[in-house]
């Protein structure tokens, strides 16, 4: 038990550092990556929460189990439903960030938001 909370702990600072590095980095490029260590915090915090001992992978039984015992041993699969198409939705707007910023660093190399309000 005393694992589980040192990575929940962790995965918590790795969000925390994530925060502040979207908060406090003047680069857009650094605004992006600390972004992505955010989402990928938040991600594997509800990875751990959803991960429990005794559970199978919803894949069809066996014949010699019954279907209503197979029922009862395996995971929910719509956490991780969701779970993947966090992870897609992020990478896509990670890449359409992206995909700005290298326009945008067509006018200013230096990539800092002070310079794109005049």
């Amino acid at each position: 038990m005393a694992a589980i909370r040192l990575l929940e702990l962790l995965i918590l600072l790795t969000a925390l550092i994530g925060f502040c590095g979207l908060l406090l980095r003047k680069n857009l490029i650094q605004k992006v990556l600390a972004m992505d260590v955010l989402g990928s915090a938040v991600v594997a915090l509800f990875v751990l929460l959803a991960a429990r001992t005794g559970l199978r992978s919803p894949i069809l039984p066996t014949a010699d189990q019954p279907l209503t015992q197979a029922l009862l041993q395996n995971a929910d699969p719509i956490p991780q439903a969701v779970i993947l198409t966090a992870i897609v939705i992020g990478l896509s707007i990670q890449a359409l960030l992206l995909v700005v910023i290298s326009r945008l660093s067509a006018v200013d190399p230096c990539l800092e938001p002070e310079s794109f309000e005049e």
